[in-house]
């Protein structure tokens, strides 16, 4: 199983126009989820010792797939097709980053860029994200985090113009 991203570059390109969201950011948070194999039977027997496990090359938990998928046209699709499904991985992983874009202050006062405040929502949740929009600091694992995606971001940007 090839596990870069790279390869997911088309649909990655695709998905982020149709969501109106940076496809240099949505394949840059693929690279930072790549950390772990995605096989979908390796993803159901992991979700079977651990329930709130995420799924699919996005990394997705249930919760978030359910709120995202609400209104849009995978809404009649369930979170357990993510492991077998990455189009369906991107494009709602594209979805989620344009709806947490549309929750972000007007004018954030924290020191970070809108692209990595989406990046911090996309792996923390909107709440945190709103908190380092309004200055406060992250934690250890949220800026490792946001490490990650500096040191994936020239690859992610590579990927998506080739």
């Amino acid at each position: 199983m090839n596990n870069d991203p790279a390869h997911f570059a088309a649909p990655v390109v695709a998905r982020a126009k149709e969501a109106k969201v940076d496809p240099q950011l949505l394949m840059a948070i693929l690279y930072n989820e790549a950390y772990k194999p995605h096989d979908p039977d390796l993803e159901r027997e992991w979700q079977r010792m651990k329930p709130d496990s995420a799924f699919g090359i996005a990394n997705m938990h249930k919760a978030a797939f359910d709120e995202v998928k609400q209104g849009r046209d995978f809404a009649a699709r369930s979170w357990q097709d993510l492991p077998d499904d990455p189009d369906l991985a991107i494009e709602a992983a594209a979805w989620y980053l344009h709806d947490l874009e549309a929750s972000l202050p007007k004018e954030p006062s924290g020191s970070f860029t809108k692209d990595e405040l989406l990046a911090l929502g996309y792996n923390t949740g909107a709440g945190n994200m709103s908190a380092f929009a309004r200055g406060v600091k992250p934690g250890s694992m949220a800026r490792s985090y946001l490490d990650r995606l500096h040191d994936n971001w020239a690859k992610a940007g590579r990927a998506v113009r080739h």
